[in-house]
């Protein structure tokens, strides 16, 4: 579970130059960024020496597309930005209980998110998603099998995951979310029995946190009924290449605004994707049906942090 949870972080790309960082963001829209989701490399794979540009497909009619592509989304932004928090007037940000954040009735929707498996690093665990009956929601379903691959290397094996694809702003900005308005995640699921993890990805400015994750436990009844699952973020936990750390902190649940974003000044560990996560070492077929997605406003929830925390430094 430790293993299955240090590879599916994404890679960082804040240690880097920033003259890498820049030839990215003008010719992100020509590259194919399979590769930029996950930065795991086989154990005794040669990194790939190839220049990131030679896989650009350079076309004068794509790049004019791309620009009024991105030029409306700026406009849309903006209209946003000025309108209200999320493109809503503060009147209604404000008054603001419950905000479904995926829901599941078709192919696009289902084209929000990704799902890997142990497969990546050699095992044989596999995952599937689809749409439920009556396009009512997403089955991820599959078959976990934690056997090691004999590499020599791997010690650990059989996770699958899903998650969702970082959402990306004009001219291939990465966008945050603002959750700071809710305290809880709101999801409604139908599982079988199995428990699962349900993750925060963050995406630090600092090249060292690139690990960090916030993660809880969601564990399904089975059975033919739908349940209703609230978590609230004050339970979430923080972990790093799989290692609870010590230095616990709440997830931090603002953006940065969007003019912030638009000079790169950012906020770190601001939330960038959503996922789920099993890896409960029992080898078997699996299944979760998911309805939606949300986050919920719980007024009676009053716990600002469940765990304990340290005061480095303090004079004694």
């Amino acid at each position: 579970m430790a293993l299955a949870v240090m590879l599916l972080n994404s890679a960082s790309f804040h240690g880097g130059c920033c003259r890498h960082k820049v030839l990215l963001s003008l010719f992100g829209p020509l590259l194919s960024n399979s590769k930029l989701y996950s930065s795991y490399r086989r154990p005794g794979a040669e990194p790939e020496k190839k220049p990131f540009w030679q896989n650009a497909d350079f076309s004068f009619k794509k790049g004019i597309d791309h620009l009024k592509t991105h030029l409306s989304l700026l406009k849309k932004e903006t209209q946003d930005y000025l309108k209200g928090p999320g493109g809503h007037p503060v009147s209604q940000h404000l008054l603001e209980q419950t905000r479904v954040l995926w829901q599941f009735r078709s192919q696009e929707d289902l084209n929000k998110w990704v799902v890997s498996s142990d497969v990546e690093i050699g095992g044989k665990s596999k995952v599937y998603i689809k749409l439920g009956r009556n396009n009512q929601g997403a089955l991820l379903y599959g078959t976990l099998n934690t056997e090691v691959p004999r590499d020599g290397e791997t010690k650990y094996s059989g996770y699958c995951s899903m998650r969702s694809r970082p959402a990306v702003g004009s001219f291939n900005r990465k966008k945050y979310y603002d959750w700071s308005n809710f305290n809880s995640l709101y999801l409604r699921v139908r599982g079988d029995g199995r428990p699962w993890m349900v993750n925060i990805y963050t995406d630090p400015y600092f090249s060292h946190q690139k690990d960090d994750l916030y993660s809880y436990f969601m564990f399904t009844r089975g059975g033919p009924y739908w349940e209703e699952i609230r978590i609230p973020f004050s339970k979430f936990f923080l972990s790093s290449r799989g290692r609870v750390q010590d230095n616990q902190h709440p997830v931090w649940l603002d953006k940065a605004s969007f003019l912030e974003a638009l000079f790169e000044i950012l906020f770190e560990k601001a939330i960038r994707t959503l996922g789920f996560t099993i890896g409960d070492k029992v080898d078997g077929p699996f299944q979760l049906e998911i309805d939606f997605i949300g986050l919920l406003n719980d007024r009676a929830h009053r716990e600002e942090f469940a765990y304990e925390t340290y005061d480095k430094n303090t004079p004694v």
